[in-house]
Order: structure tokens, then sequence, then C-alpha cells
């Protein structure tokens, strides 16, 4: 994470607007390479960051829950279908897992591990040896 007062209130929210949150700064950021997290963002990965549920609140609107076991709550915008945070009591107790790229600068986090990368796609791995171009390639 960046060296940033660890009292700083960070603002994110969802693509359209409609909901909103704020948040005091996670204790930890990582990249999740599980199926459900693809599967849920349509994303080869997804960046997490983790905040004590009590220092997390939605300032504006309202996210819809989803579960597909009842034990992980994925929240996101009904308008937009933006995911924006995690909940699950049973792996990670009084943890809100906000999505870091809903962030209103999704610089401020920056993640510092990946995890369950036994089930990263295998392209992933070296995503970094890819060629790059700033826009589209012409």
């Amino acid at each position: 994470m960046s060296e940033q007062d660890p009292t700083e209130r960070l603002a994110g929210g969802c693509r359209c607007g409609a909901v909103r949150y704020e948040m005091d700064r996670p204790h930890q950021a990582a990249i999740c390479h599980c199926e459900d997290c693809r599967r849920s963002s349509g994303a080869p990965m997804v960046g997490w960051m983790g905040v004590a549920a009590g220092r997390f609140r939605i300032i504006k609107g309202e996210a819809r829950m989803w579960s597909s076991d009842g034990r992980a709550h994925r929240y996101f915008c009904a308008t937009c279908g933006t995911g924006l945070y995690y909940v699950n009591e049973a792996l990670i107790p009084g943890i809100v897992d906000v999505q870091i790229a809903t962030l209103d600068d999704p610089t401020a986090v920056v993640p510092e591990v990946q995890v369950q990368v036994a089930e990263r796609l295998p392209w992933a791995a070296r995503i970094d040896r890819l060629p790059a171009f700033d826009r589209f390639p012409d």
C-alpha cells in the first residue's frame, strides 16, 4: 500500500454512481486468482483490499447481494452491475473485502500479494511478457 496516513478515509463506488462507499485504509491488499472471483467478475483476476467491517460503510444507495453457497456474499450495483465488495464470515470474519478498482483513486492501494495462485489461469503467470500498447495497436 502507499505510504500515506493510515487514518485517511478512502471513497469509491460503482460505475454509474448509484452506490458509494467510504472506508478506512485497508489492512491488506491482494490479487485473487480463484475461479469464483473470475466467474463473478468476468476478469482473469481481481484486486481486493480488506478492511474491518466497522470501518466500511455505504454512503449512497444500496448494493445488491448475491450468494452461490450462503456463506460468501458478493455485493454489486443493481443498476450498472459493478462488483463492489465481498463478505464471508466463515473465511474472513469481521472483514469486508472491497474491490480495489472501485476506489475513486485505484492507485491509492497497491496489492502486496497474489492469492489462490493454484487456480490462476496459466497464461496470467506470464502476462508481463506480452506486448504492451498505451492504447490499441495499429
